[in-house]
């Protein structure tokens, strides 16, 4: 808890009180109130049927019921759509590191002129706008199931995200070092090679096996709707009420989710 001293006016005994951020207590005391009628006034006016969620219980132990045990029995089915769903986020995060670097650049107000930025900037706002899902959703009506709409999802969510963090980190760089590299009369490439680019790598490394990591756990959401990878299976067996092998698709996204964790902790380990 952070303090400050203040010294009591009755003595030169020193007390401490509370830094808030909010010093009125009536101010506090009004935000508080209007926070928790506005919560209230949200859950009812959500018309959330009680009845009908209660109906939902007994399914809902049925359905852990039927999937106990898991069944791994078509194994061949489970390892096709996991090694695509990898398939997929691999190809998207090298293709996005490929792609978020004249993006990022063009995005970083102190290289590239006002009309460059803005348009790199409105790309990354447009792209980040959407959720993977509905970006999926677009890509499958036009290309139809199949893992080319999941690539693409995750091609345009790894491109933003990370030109977007590139972005923004040649922008927080010290603008004497800019100037410096200007005034000896190095040219935009020389400028990027000797100035930009050792300061902004391990950031960008970094942020791209985070990606990664990211589009492992995303490839198995997009094939819900169609998109390719474990997903697609995942939503065909539910469809099919087949749970035990859903549950065994869920244990294997799982482990697929953790062994992505380990595989990108140590890529960062080895880089530091």
């Amino acid at each position: 808890m952070t303090t400050t001293p203040s010294l009591s006016d009755r003595g030169n005994t020193p007390q401490w009180h509370r830094i808030r951020t909010i010093e009125n207590p009536w101010v506090r005391r009004g935000l508080v109130a209007i926070a928790l009628s506005y919560l209230l006034w949200s859950m009812g006016s959500i018309e959330i049927n009680w009845g009908r969620a209660a109906d939902g219980v007994p399914r809902a132990v049925d359905m852990i019921v039927r999937m106990l045990p898991p069944d791994f029995s078509r194994w061949g089915l489970l390892f096709r759509g996991t090694l695509e769903s990898v398939q997929m986020a691999l190809a998207a995060s090298f293709f996005g590191m490929i792609l978020a670097v004249p993006v990022g650049i063009c995005g970083a107000g102190n290289l590239v002129p006002k009309p460059v930025y803005l348009a790199a900037r409105g790309f990354i706002i447009l792209s980040r706008t959407f959720h993977e899902i509905i970006v999926a959703i677009f890509f499958v009506k036009i290309f139809g199931f199949g893992p080319l709409a999941g690539v693409l999802t995750l091609l345009v969510s790894s491109t933003s995200f990370i030109s977007k963090m590139l972005a923004e980190d040649i922008e927080n760089m010290p603008p004497g070092q800019l100037e410096a590299i200007r005034a000896t009369g190095a040219s935009f490439p020389q400028l990027l090679v000797y100035c930009v680019s050792p300061q902004a790598l391990p950031r960008y490394l970094g942020v791209s096996i985070y990606r990664l990591d990211a589009n492992i756990r995303h490839s198995t959401v997009v094939g819900i709707v169609g998109a390719g990878g474990i997903g697609q299976v995942l939503a065909a067996s539910f469809s099919r009420y087949d749970y035990d092998f859903a549950l065994a698709i869920l244990l294997t996204i799982i482990s697929l989710v953790f062994m992505g964790e380990f595989f990108s902790n140590w890529v960062r380990n080895q880089l530091r």
